[in-house]
């Protein structure tokens, strides 16, 4: 001890990891993201021109592009993300520990204190830490929901479930519409009613933390953020299975009314 106070030095920061991706500018990462949708969405149609007998209705042949277009976006994209969770990483030095990284300027950990992904206290794990064009893709998306550069338990544990669940379950319903029977309508449109509430499900268990804590992870202050990224990317998954809900319900009243009639008649010739 010193005359003055102590003499003993203050801990070293520590040293700073790969900075994310920020600003509202559009490179040629943004540019490439939103050309990869595009591609996906014209597989998809081109799919359904292929796959799809002659008869299709214009209904059959949109539910058909929409299911596989999902599936794509499903196994392409959400699929990388979940890479990223898993296999791209950030090494801490040995004299650091995850827990000196919570104040970093340049990181957001979305675990609770003293809870580290796949129990590994000296790694950090997302897109953020990755250089890989797919790395870049979800680094862009991370500017308007941050969640996406690193590792949300919720948004993992749903993505999960979104690639391993509902892009199979995507890709059945296009198998059954590519059919060209008619007689199993409902059947089919009972597998995309349990695909349509579980992305609505997701969509609201993914944003609905957010909104009930006032948005911290969200950036709203860019136009392209606000409508582009956030709004309509993921408005897309909540129109789209309203509509089928909507038209499901149709498809089943419709049935239920003919199977009325038939009972019906078959009462009334019984009192003959």
């Amino acid at each position: 001890m010193s005359f003055f106070g102590s003499s003993q030095k203050a801990a070293p920061a520590p040293p700073a990891p790969p900075i994310p991706r920020s600003g509202p500018e559009i490179d040629a990462t943004t540019v490439i993201s939103l050309l990869a949708v595009l591609a996906l969405l014209g597989g998809a149609y081109a799919a359904s021109v292929k796959v799809l007998p002659t008869t299709a209705t214009l209904k059959i042949r949109i539910l058909f592009i929409w299911h596989l277009f999902d599936a794509l976006i499903h196994f392409v994209f959400e699929g990388s993300f979940l890479w990223n969770c898993f296999f791209v990483t950030y090494s801490l030095p040995t004299s650091f520990s995850t827990a000196s990284y919570r104040k970093h300027p340049h990181i957001t950990l979305f675990t609770p204190p003293d809870v580290y992904w796949l129990g590994r206290e000296d790694l950090l794990y997302g897109a953020n830490y990755g250089t890989s064009p797919l790395s870049r893709l979800w680094q862009e998306y991370a500017k308007a929901d941050k969640r996406w550069g690193g590792v949300d338990l919720t948004v993992v544990c749903l993505e999960i479930l979104t690639v391993f669940v509902a892009g199979p379950l995507a890709c059945w319903i296009c198998y059954q519409l590519s059919k060209e029977e008619r007689k199993g309508i409902l059947k089919k449109y009972f597998w995309m009613v349990v695909l349509a509430t579980g992305e609505i499900y997701g969509g609201w268990m993914t944003f609905a933390p957010e909104w009930v804590t006032g948005s911290p992870n969200l950036d709203t202050s860019n136009w392209m953020y606000l409508w582009l990224y956030l709004v309509f990317f993921n408005g897309l998954w909540v129109v789209f299975p309203l509509w089928i809900l909507w038209e499901a319900y149709q498809a089943m009243s419709s049935a239920m009314s003919q199977a009325e009639m038939v009972d019906l008649v078959n009462y009334l010739k019984k009192d003959d």
